[in-house]
């Protein structure tokens, strides 16, 4: 496979479907909803981590377009949830953080919108589906035959296999990306809220460390004049 080749995969993969990440701080008693709207049959996706607050734990609920509850969990820190649509309409995700008191959580997520499916019930009357699924993949010897001796059936078969088992192994590749990409969003998120707590904590020594040079030398000179007054001679006039 040529470099072009490869590139125009990549950008091929890219477009079967998109990925939206967002990062969101959701106040103590508060709920935060997120929406999209799609056609039956379009793969969704989310992932979502609580990057900090509290337990790192949040409520989420998702629900369709007819207000039926496809999932929802409580307490949780992670989690990555992937169906199918199953009608036209507008889908929500809800972040509830209700249950805090007073800590606001700040939530990292991402919504995954697949391509839709275009399967038809049809399609096996087709003479394209018949052939890709009864069947199998034919052995021949390529150098016995010339281009223009190959079947018409077989080079339709072969054409449409081959290319929706590209389709396919493109979509697998641009979901591993997608959870790759997440996985480095988060861990780029940690890091820096642990790099800012390391800050945090280094700062608070150094000004304890200052505070105790100050004390120490207080106390020094103090009893520095404290003992000099017993080796003061003292006249009486």
């Amino acid at each position: 496979m040529t470099p072009g080749h490869l590139l125009a995969l990549l950008g091929l993969g890219s477009l079967l479907a998109t990925a939206h990440g967002y990062f969101v701080t959701i106040d103590a008693h508060a709920e935060e909803c997120f929406f999209e709207k799609v056609t039956a049959g379009t793969k969704l996706g989310l992932a979502f981590e609580v990057a900090e607050g509290g337990f790192l734990d949040i409520d989420i609920k998702i629900s369709g377009p007819d207000g039926k509850i496809i999932h929802e969990g409580e307490r949780e820190s992670n989690g990555r949830y992937t169906f199918p649509a199953s009608m036209d309409g507008v889908y929500t995700y809800c972040f509830s953080n209700k249950m805090s008191t007073m800590t606001p959580k700040i939530v990292m997520f991402s919504l995954d919108v697949g391509e839709e499916s275009k399967a038809s019930p049809d399609a096996a009357n087709t003479e394209e589906g018949w052939y890709a699924q009864n069947l199998p993949q034919p052995e021949w010897d390529m150098r016995n035959f010339s281009h223009s001796e190959w079947p018409r059936q077989f080079s339709t078969y072969t054409g449409d296999a081959g290319s929706s088992k590209m389709e396919d192994m493109i979509r697998e590749l641009s979901a591993a990306l997608s959870g790759v990409k997440h996985e480095q969003d988060y861990m780029e998120v940690r890091e820096r809220i642990h790099r800012s707590i390391n800050d945090n904590t280094n700062s608070r020594v150094v000004l304890w460390s200052v505070f105790e040079a100050l004390v120490l030398v207080a106390m020094t000179v103090g009893q520095v004049y404290y003992l000099k007054q017993f080796f003061e001679v003292r006249r009486v006039v």
